[in-house]
């Protein structure tokens, strides 16, 4: 798999998905959407799923997860995909030394 793979998945998947999606909930997730939604009290629960679904995807970039399966599905990163160019192709395939002071994004 490639970056121009990532991508048209990406644009495959998000024509999909369309403006709606209809989703089976679960008994334990109506309980807790059905307490998110008394405590935060949003206009519509369609609030709380959008949240939820930015929070979601924050923490994976956070934590290095999506990098994790897109280099095992696509070969690629999260930063190659925004970025549109491989890390071969920004850095004529050097990779960082060592001795450098490498401030790592993602840390465990």
């Amino acid at each position: 798999m490639s970056l121009d793979d990532l991508s048209a998945d990406v644009e495959n998947r998000y024509a999909d998905l369309g403006d709606e999606l209809d989703v089976d909930l679960d008994r334990e997730t109506r309980n807790e959407l059905a307490m998110l939604t008394v405590a935060l009290e949003p206009e519509e629960t369609d609030e709380l799923v959008r949240r939820a679904i930015h929070m979601l995807f924050q923490t994976t970039v956070e934590t290095g997860t999506l990098d994790f399966h897109l280099r095992n599905s696509h070969g690629v990163t999260y930063d190659e995909y925004l970025s549109g160019m491989t890390f071969e192709e920004m850095t004529g395939g050097q990779f960082p030394q060592p001795s450098q002071n490498d401030d790592r994004r993602y840390q465990f």
